[in-house]
Order: C-alpha cells, then structure tokens, then sequence
C-alpha cells in the first residue's frame, strides 16, 4: 500500500510506508486527477470487498449453525430398523467440511482486516503526511504483513488438509485439528509482522512533506527483513503449495489408471480421486493470491536489489506503478469471496429426520 503521495521515492513502497533510502528526497507531486481516481477506485474494492466478506461470514455462521441443529437431530432416538447406521454428524466427510469452514472463515477475516485499512489509506492519500498519530502508525500499517501472511499460511494449511483427504481418506481432519492449524497460520503471521509494529515510528518529513511514518532501521536491515518475508509470503508457500498439488495430479492420474483390484500391498483403502470442485476451487484461490501478490513484491525487491533501474524511471511513474499494485492487492480481497461461496456451496444432504426414518422403516417393512 502506499503511505502518501508525498513520500520520497526512490525508497521501495512496502505496504504503508516508506522504507529509507541513499538517493535524494524528490517530490513526486502527482497530479489531482491521478490522486482522486486512485482514491475512488480503491474506495470502491474496498467497499466490494467488504460486503462481500461480510456476506461470506454469515453464510458461514448461518450453516454451521444449522450443522448444529441437524447433531441435535442425530441425537434423538432413531428406529431399530436403522439404529446400526452411522450418524453423519461424525462422519469423517462432515469433520473435514467443518476444517475448510473454519479455514475459509479465517481467510475472510483476513480479507476484512485488511480491507478495513483502505480508508486511511484514501484519507492519507488527499492529506499531507501521517494523520494517525504513532499507534495508528504501528497498527493499521503492520496490519498488512499480518493479514497477508495469515492468509497465504491458511492458504497452506488448506492444500495440506486435501492432500490428506485424499492420501488418508479415513483420516479426516477434525473442526479441532482446523481451529490449531487457523491457530498456528495466525500466531505465526503475529510473529513475523512483530518487528515492523516494535519499529515503526513517526518522523518530520522534508520540505512541508508532514509527518512520515518509517521503521526505525538502515537499508540492509530492511533489505534482509523484506528478502525474509519475501520467502514466507510468496516463495515458501509457493513451494509446499505446488509439490502438494504436483502429489494431488500424481495420485488423481493412479487413482483413474490404476483399476481397484491392483492396489496390492495389502491396502485395505486406496487414494480415492479427489473431488476436482473443491481443489480447483482452492487452487483458484492460491493463484489470485499470486497474481495479486508477486507483482507487488517485485516492486518492492526491485529497489533493494537493482537500485540503478529506478533511477531513470520518472517519479511519476513510480508513483503510479505503486497505486497500481497497490489497487491490484485490494483487488484480489475484493475477488476472493467468490471463491468462498463456491467453495463452501451448499452440499446434498445425507441425512433425514427422524421422523422421515420412520416412513422408510414402514416402507422396507415385509408386511407393507
């Protein structure tokens, strides 16, 4: 995200600040018109995105409370002509829908924290340095490494959970194995935007510039820094993310060529093919991520790395670049609640009431 419109370039533009740089203070005074459409497409992600997660978290509370009421259900005395039949509530097809629930129900609030941030970024973009004082500095601008981390990481977690339902179809992952995994995806997402909230502070900037909020380290420190979560935001997932899914092809290709009889070994339950929705549908979710995402984090390496390719480009340009991938990052939380509906769509349902059960006992009966 960008901080202001008056920060001085060539610095890299990491989320909602500027990092400090060797090369001169060069003011990129971008033109109004550039700034309010900016502004007003942003505003209007924001606005999508938000009602559109919004959406997704009650659709989710709704239908996990209508789990509820259907284990209520299950709980009840059912007929003796079907008492030997297991109780869908606690089948393991059942626990691992309430784990992607609980994932994707993650993944959203993630998406609100961040979309939340957009205003003060519109605000900060039509004003004239920080106007948030030192704990909406620390707060709202480490926000973005938290929610970006907290998603790729439940990102993770879910590709891993498929593969499992997949190799150990009977081995499902339970809402309580879920809820440690959404847990974990979280703390460590804390951890690694930790440093970025203890040194960000507020200084006097030059020329009328305001008040800039910046960390307080040198250029190598936020080049190892930025290299780090480089690799825990993009190229670590990345890696786990495509060897799973490359594991996911091999065993969907065995799985149709392979006939049932030739499972040898003595392996009692094979690999089952995977359900193809549900992995494209994550899949989908994981490349929007990447499309968003990459594009950014070169922008921000660049600067770092090749310092003397920014130095012929216009201060304009680089300005419009970063409002560019800054609008395409909030694109990609204002997309993503499509790929929620999809993925947590509404299933056939399997199990009856009792008092259904009742009808199809009289209708098996011998004597009807």
């Amino acid at each position: 995200m960008e901080l202001s419109s008056s920060l001085p370039p060539p610095s890299p533009f990491i989320p909602n600040f500027s990092l400090p740089s060797s090369s001169p203070s060069i003011s990129p005074s971008p033109s109004l018109a550039s700034t309010v459409l900016f502004c007003s497409l942003l505003s209007l992600l924001s606005l999508l995105g938000i009602l559109g997660n919004i959406y997704t978290l009650v659709l989710l509370l709704r239908r996990r409370r209508g789990r509820r009421r259907r284990g209520l259900l299950s709980r009840l005395p059912v007929p003796s002509c079907l008492a030997g039949s297991s109780s869908p509530s606690s089948s393991p097809s059942s626990s691992s829908s309430s784990s992607l629930h609980l994932q994707v129900l993650s993944l959203a609030l993630a998406d609100l924290l961040y979309l939340f941030t957009a205003p003060f970024i519109v605000y900060d973009s039509l004003g004239s340095g920080w106007a948030f004082g030192e704990p909406g500095c620390r707060l709202l601008l480490s926000l973005d490494l938290l929610t970006m981390h907290a998603s790729i990481f439940t990102l993770t977690a879910m590709s891993l959970d498929r593969y499992r339902a997949v190799a150990r179809p009977l081995h499902a992952s339970s809402s309580s194995s879920g809820l440690l995994r959404v847990g974990v995806s979280w703390g460590l997402a804390v951890a690694l935007s930790l440093p970025m909230m203890i040194t960000l502070h507020l200084e006097d900037g030059e020329d009328q510039q305001g008040r800039l909020c910046v960390p307080a380290w040198d250029e190598q420190s936020s080049k190892a820094y930025l290299s780090v979560l480089f690799c825990t935001s993009i190229l670590g997932p990345g890696l786990a993310i495509g060897a799973l899914y490359a594991t996911l092809g091999r065993l969907y290709w065995v799985s149709q060529t392979r006939p049932a009889w030739a499972s040898g070994g003595g392996v009692a339950c094979p690999p089952r093919a995977p359900k193809p929705k549900v992995l494209l549908l994550i899949l989908g979710i994981v490349l929007a991520f990447w499309a968003c995402f990459l594009p950014f984090w070169v922008w921000q390496l660049l600067p770092l790395y090749q310092p003397d390719m920014l130095r012929t480009v216009p201060v304009g340009t680089q300005v419009t670049v970063n409002r560019i991938l800054t609008g395409l990052t909030y694109g990609n939380s204002c997309v993503n609640p499509f790929f929620y509906t999809l993925l947590t769509g509404k299933r056939k349902r399997n199990w009856q009431a009792p008092a259904s059960a009742k009808q199809l006992c009289r209708k098996s009966s011998p004597d009807q």
